[in-house]
């Protein structure tokens, strides 16, 4: 039995209400509407990296939304904002991300798993360091309103 998804959106939409300009390389081969749409949370955290903006971070999250960042983990939407808050005006100020996608996957009509590499560009560098190489899972909710929230992301180092 073969089952119709219902549709994530338009990712050029879901990208222009919040603000987010759209960067079609970042698909690479995920070239399907709902795979693009999945793909735009995580442009919309690489857009808050770039703009130092915790609280646009966070908008990103379900009220409870779950962060493991390094040694942190972080069960909330307002535990990630104070954290990101913290790291912003602190050790992260002017670290940007850049990732890809490696896999995407949908488990339900409303939930995707998405899996990128990359990491975190410290202020002054222009490339991910070898340290700072990531890969990292993603659970996103599409919900009841079609919007689509960041449920839980875990990231870990890679080394090579």
């Amino acid at each position: 039995m073969t089952t119709t998804m219902a549709p994530w959106g338009d990712a050029s939409a879901l990208l222009a209400a919040a603000g987010v300009p759209e960067d079609p390389s970042y698909y690479r081969g995920y070239t399907e509407a709902d795979e693009r749409a999945a793909l735009t949370v995580a442009m919309r955290i690489q857009a808050a990296w770039a703009a130092n903006d915790a609280d646009m971070f966070a908008d990103v999250f379900t009220d409870d939304g779950s962060l493991l960042m390094r040694d942190e983990q972080l069960t909330s939407r307002e535990e990630i904002r104070a954290y990101m808050s913290r790291g912003f005006a602190g050790p992260l100020r002017g670290a940007r991300v850049k990732g890809w996608p490696v896999e995407v996957a949908f488990l339900t009509d409303d939930v995707a798993l998405v899996v990128t590499e990359g990491g975190i560009i410290m202020a002054g560098q222009d490339d991910i360091a070898p340290e700072n190489f990531i890969r990292a899972t993603w659970v996103m909710l599409r919900q009841p309103d079609g919007q689509l929230r960041l449920v839980s992301h875990q990231s870990s180092p890679i080394r090579g």
